[in-house]
């Protein structure tokens, strides 16, 4: 494995979301507070975009036909065009809970978004603001914008990949400190058989990838460092990161095999950030193992 390399000195307050677009060969994340930002970057080129966003954005995945990008945002499901760099609402998923956001999201194997919900935790101001209880749900949004509910009482929901074979989804509430395990059906998109799969001694689990062996990477907030996790849920290897809040981690690059992660300085005191300078930035390593492609979401809606 090679040593980590800063990427970007972004110095992101809340750096989430991230992915890659194997079609455009771009690597997208978020940066979620308020000022929000959404972030695109060529490796090839070093051509870096950002976008501001007129609400907290969370989560995304690319459309169909590479216009744009859905969005879970503070207010509930977005459309962005990359054409005029506007933010278009779609959907509220819990309309009878306005103190509630969107966090975490990804896409499965037959383009359906996958998203979860918690309590705002974030104040206009990027102050932390106390999560009082469970109230956030785990849905499944079909590209015909059909809205599933298909779990609950979660208090901070990440990490949402699947198996090589499609045939598990990893999912965790952050304040468990597991990352969970269902059995997953492709056609149907259904889930069960919940189950604990791995929890590590090192800060709590937040964004994740699966890699082409089926291994799980984590990223740990409070614990510098991402975790591969073997399908059995044991250790396998760990990778130290230069700072403490690291927040997701995919693989990306022409042949997939360079594990980008993102981090933040959101909560660390100002001596804190003095003794991480590079907290907020993109990293970057070489594992010695490829990923899987993102997948897109299967269907691009339009706007009145």
């Amino acid at each position: 494995m090679s040593q980590v390399q800063l990427v970007l000195d972004q110095f992101d307050i809340l750096g989430e979301g991230v992915f890659w677009d194997v079609q455009t060969s771009s690597l997208f994340w978020l940066d979620v507070p308020m000022p929000s930002r959404l972030h695109r970057f060529h490796p090839e080129t070093n051509k870096h975009e950002v976008w501001d966003m007129p609400v907290m954005i969370c989560s995304m995945a690319m459309l169909d036909d590479g216009s744009g990008l859905l969005i879970a945002a503070h207010n509930g499901i977005n459309l962005f065009r990359f054409e005029t760099g506007q933010l278009s609402f779609l959907l509220s998923p819990e309309i009878g809970k306005p103190f509630n956001r969107c966090n975490d999201g990804a896409t499965d194997c037959k383009g359906r978004f996958w998203f979860g919900t918690m309590q705002n935790n974030i104040a206009p101001n990027s102050d932390p603001i106390e999560i009082v209880g469970p109230s956030g749900s785990l849905y499944r949004l079909d590209p015909d914008l059909s809205l599933h509910p298909m779990d609950q009482n979660i208090t901070i929901s990440n990490t949402m990949c699947w198996s090589p074979d499609n045939r598990v989804l990893y999912f965790s509430d952050t304040i468990t400190g597991w990352i969970f395990a269902y059995d997953f059906d492709a056609d149907s998109g259904t889930i069960s058989n919940k189950r604990e799969f791995a929890q590590f001694d090192r800060g709590v689990p937040d964004g994740s990838t699966v890699d082409a062996e089926g291994y799980l990477w984590n990223a740990r907030w409070g614990g510098s460092c991402v975790v591969r996790f073997a399908p059995d849920g044991s250790v396998d290897q760990v990778v130290e990161i230069p700072t403490e809040l690291i927040t997701s981690c995919t693989f990306g690059g022409a042949a997939l095999t360079t594990l980008y992660i993102t981090s933040a300085h959101y909560s660390l005191t100002e001596k804190q950030r003095e003794a991480q300078p590079l907290a907020g930035g993109l990293f970057s390593v070489e594992p010695g193992m490829k990923g899987l492609p993102a997948a897109r979401f299967a269907s691009s809606p339009r706007t009145s």
